[in-house]
């Protein structure tokens, strides 16, 4: 396979060592002096899991808002009725309906949206959207904050940036952390977090390490493979900074 000048350069970068394990600081600051793109790439965490994926009582599946935007603008789809409906509208929902909306997704396939907020009431008829809304992972659901009577937080925590976080069926999570243009520490502020967050989902009954093997890199450069101790150092120091 060919490579081009510019990958090349960068595997020839000597910051760059495949067989290394850095900090996370470090591969951030890598990360954002290697010019590997001229669109401002996303900065993405590959975590695998100490669980077993197999056991219903071991998935992960949750839903957070980091402390800095992660500059997405997203598109968001309340499904609700009655008074909702306004709460809806002046929350920012770029779409908002009923019984009209379900009737266009199920006839037309229509899924131009990122995120679908729904009240409780509305699941029953919600429930056999599941084929069309589904497999591209935008089926309201409890667990993640997105069928909620709280109609307007679920919008907003949406267009803020809420970052869900879901193994797949390896025990892997992958999730953005940030974009390369962010400032250093808005970066590690929202990878501190996110990681924070994934280790208080730690199931109950998964035993040993739980974050086996971490890297990261952004969209089109090199992934850095992180040394597990050195990110718990890190996370240590985070936390005591916001103590």
């Amino acid at each position: 396979m060919k490579i081009s000048k510019n990958k090349k350069s960068i595997l020839e970068n000597d910051k760059v060592d495949k067989n290394k394990f850095y900090s996370p600081s470090e591969a951030i600051e890598i990360i954002k002096s290697l010019t590997t793109s001229k669109f401002d790439e996303t900065i993405d965490l590959s975590i695998q899991l100490g669980i077993d994926p197999k056991k219903s009582d071991q998935q992960i599946k949750i839903a957070t808002v980091p402390p800095n935007p992660l500059g997405k603008k997203v598109k968001v789809l309340a499904i609700c009725n009655g008074e909702y409906t306004k709460k809806a509208e002046e929350s920012g929902a770029d779409y908002v309906g009923a019984e009209d909306i379900i009737q266009k997704i199920t006839t037309d396939k229509w899924t131009d949206f990122d995120v679908v907020v729904a009240i409780p009431e509305m699941m029953p008829k919600i429930a056999k959207l599941g084929q069309v809304l589904g497999p591209k992972g935008l089926m309201p659901s409890p667990k993640m904050g997105t069928v909620t009577n709280d109609i307007e937080k679920a919008i907003k925590d949406a267009k803020a940036g809420r970052v869900e976080i879901q193994n797949d069926k390896l025990g892997l999570v992958n999730f953005p952390c940030g974009k390369k243009s962010f400032e250093f520490d808005k970066i590690m502020d929202n990878l501190y977090f996110l990681v924070q967050s994934l280790n208080k989902s730690k199931p109950s009954s998964s035993k040993g390490n739980y974050l086996k093997k971490v890297s990261v890199s952004s969209t089109m450069g090199p992934g850095f493979k992180i040394d597990v101790s050195l990110l718990k150092e890190e996370l240590k120091k985070y936390n005591g900074a916001l103590s």
